[in-house]
C-alpha cells in the first residue's frame, strides 16, 4: 500500500500506527483523512495581528540599511507587495526615498 509523502519533510517513508500515518525521519504524525489547514504560510505583526499582501504597514522602530549608512525611520508608512515564505524577511515593501525593500514582520504594525 502506498502512502503520500510526509508535509513536513516531504520522506515517502511513512507507515500507518492506527488512524494516523508516521514519518520515521522527523516524527511528524499526521491524519490523513482530515484537511491539513495548518500549512497556509501567516505572517503576524508585532502586535500579532495576520498580515497579508496590500495591507499598509507602519515601522515601530529606526532600522539600520545593511551596507548602507541609510537608516529607515520609526513610523515610515509602506504597503506590503507581496509575502515571502521562507526567508527572515518576510515582508516585500516599497520605502519612500529607498526603494525594494524586504522588511522582517516583527518591525512593522498594521495601520
Amino acid at each position: 500500500m502506498s502512502y503520500p509523502p510526509c508535509p513536513k519533510c516531504k520522506s515517502e517513508y511513512v507507515y500507518q500506527d492506527q488512524t494516523n500515518l508516521v514519518c520515521p525521519e522527523c516524527a511528524y504524525e499526521w491524519n490523513p483523512s482530515e484537511d491539513e489547514q495548518d500549512d497556509a504560510f501567516e505572517v503576524r505583526d508585532a502586535n500579532g495581528t495576520l498580515l497579508a499582501e496590500g495591507d499598509k504597514v507602519t515601522l515601530i522602530k529606526d532600522l539600520k540599511v545593511k551596507g548602507s549608512s541609510q537608516v529607515l525611520k520609526i513610523g515610515t508608512k509602506t504597503t506590503i507587495r507581496r509575502i515571502v515564505e521562507g526567508k527572515d524577511h518576510e515582508l516585500d515593501c516599497k520605502l519612500p526615498g529607498v526603494g525594494e525593500m524586504m522588511v522582517t514582520a516583527k518591525f512593522v504594525k498594521k495601520v
